[in-house]
């Protein structure tokens, strides 16, 4: 074979660094997004937040001798008469403004003092140094504390406690006197090795009723599984007596650690708002959560009589600006366009709740509004809708679907409220079982496997039967 020339004619999708950024904008949350345009603006001069305030005029506060600093504050001013040995911040400080409470009791701009997150570590230290411990006790309780899980249990025994402590003259004795102590810390019951130990410990501070000392010694097991028959025999106990002390144990808490507040709370801000006029649900974006850009007009006329270097740096950052621009404005019609139809779709789940939400999916949505469905799934991931009946994510739309007998599709979601609301209403001496379950479904006309009830009353986070049976 001879090494030849040859001419091929084709066409290549390229990724541009325009469609590379719409793209990624696309599949941003709004805290993301955020995030993006502030370190677009940090970057880009030419790119500039819209101003919405419109100039305030001041006027001026005649300032007699005593001078109140939330009014000087307010008007900006300086008062003439300022004692000479005194400072500025004798007259003006940036703290909290003092005074009684019904001095700023209207104040409309209250003062945030902001939140501590701390782990349950760090709170058993802070309590173990405000409790009086020698020396030795001391590092004897910082080893249980070390060895104590997130959620408040002591996961080594106490011969590697004292073995860790590397002296000879400790004895175990001493080691469990210390975690005695621990056990006794905030939240009550840290530090137990057992569930037994743990609810022994915090009914020490209650007064429980008859039996449930002798229910968490012995029959634990037997609570477990739900074999109340078996139980009040045990007891020689009445049915109230033993409703009285179950209700009272599951109550208590068997996890001490998971009181402790060690993680800040997530914070959902809403994409879209959804509103009911004129008898039809309508959506609107939420504009409240994003700055309105701009070019800024003054650095962008410099281009004409800048230099030939920055007159191209200048012309550089304002397409970079526009197309900033445009791929934000790209992604809210997107996301509108999306959203009108997943509630131009749901009408009747607005209207009535779960029960009434219909099948769709992503090529659904594709097909109507003309799109690929790769940007279907971008614009709905992490992006969040607020109605009356609470905020939802827009993927919790989308749902597969189950025949029905008249020929028709019902939607998973749909048939989850359904067993959530049937199971909400059962007799919890005979609850209904998945089999019954199945049978209730299909008199609504619903063709669905047991298995598959099953698998939706777990992702429910709904025990079976068994365990839910009560007294």
């Amino acid at each position: 074979m001879r090494p030849s020339l040859q001419l091929k004619i084709s066409q290549q999708l390229s990724m541009t660094p325009q469609l590379q950024l719409a793209i990624r904008l696309l599949q941003l949350s709004t805290l993301e997004l955020q995030q993006e345009i502030q370190t677009a603006l940090e970057n880009n001069p030419l790119l500039e937040i819209a101003d919405q305030y419109d100039e305030v005029n001041i006027e001026k506060i005649e300032l007699n001798e005593n001078v109140d600093t939330r009014e000087a504050l307010d008007s900006r001013e300086i008062p003439d008469d300022i004692p000479l040995d005194a400072s500025l911040d004798d007259i003006y400080t940036a703290g909290t403004p003092s005074g009684t409470h019904s001095d700023y009791r209207n104040d409309e701009l209250p003062v945030y003092q902001g939140e501590t997150h701390e782990t349950l570590y760090d709170y058993l230290k802070w309590q173990l140094d405000l409790t009086p411990f020698s020396d030795i006790d001391r590092a004897i309780a910082v080893s249980i504390i070390d060895a104590i899980n997130d959620r408040g249990y002591l996961t080594v025994s106490l011969d590697e406690i004292l073995e860790e402590q590397g002296n000879d003259e400790i004895e175990l004795e001493e080691v469990e006197t210390v975690l005695k102590r621990i056990w006794h810390f905030d939240p009550i019951g840290v530090g137990a090795r057992t569930l037994q130990e743990c609810l022994s410990i915090q009914i020490q501070y209650l007064t429980p009723p008859t039996f449930v000392k002798q229910i968490i010694d012995n029959y634990l097991d037997l609570l477990a599984v739900r074999d109340y028959r078996t139980l009040k025999k045990m007891l020689n106990a009445t049915d109230e007596q033993l409703k009285e002390s179950i209700d009272f144990i599951q109550h208590l808490q068997p996890y001490p650690g998971d009181s402790v507040n060690t993680t800040s709370p997530d914070y959902v801000i809403p994409d879209v708002l959804v509103r009911k006029m004129d008898r039809r649900w309508v959506v609107d974006l939420n504009n409240d959560t994003m700055p309105t850009l701009r070019i800024n007009q003054q650095y962008a006329a410099m281009e004409k009589i800048a230099s030939q270097s920055d007159s191209q740096y200048i012309k550089s950052h304002l397409q970079d600006a526009n197309w900033f621009i445009k791929s934000i404005e790209n992604r809210n019609e997107t996301l509108l366009k999306v959203s009108q139809f997943i509630v131009e779709h749901q009408q009747e789940f607005f209207e009535h709740g779960a029960e009434y939400m219909k099948p769709m999916i992503l090529s659904d949505v594709a097909t109507a509004i003309d799109m690929h469905e790769s940007t279907i799934s971008r614009v709905t991931t992490q992006k969040y809708l607020q109605c009356p009946t609470g905020i939802f994510e827009l993927k919790f739309f989308f749902s597969s679907h189950v025949n029905t007998e008249s020929g028709g599709e019902a939607s998973s979601t749909a048939i989850r409220a359904l067993i959530k609301k049937y199971i909400s209403t059962e007799d919890s001496k005979k609850p209904l079982s998945d089999s019954k379950l199945v049978s209730m479904l299909e008199k609504q006309g619903i063709i669905i496997a047991r298995r598959t009830v099953a698998k939706y009353r777990e992702s429910l986070s709904i025990p079976p039967s068994s365990q839910r049976k009560q007294l």
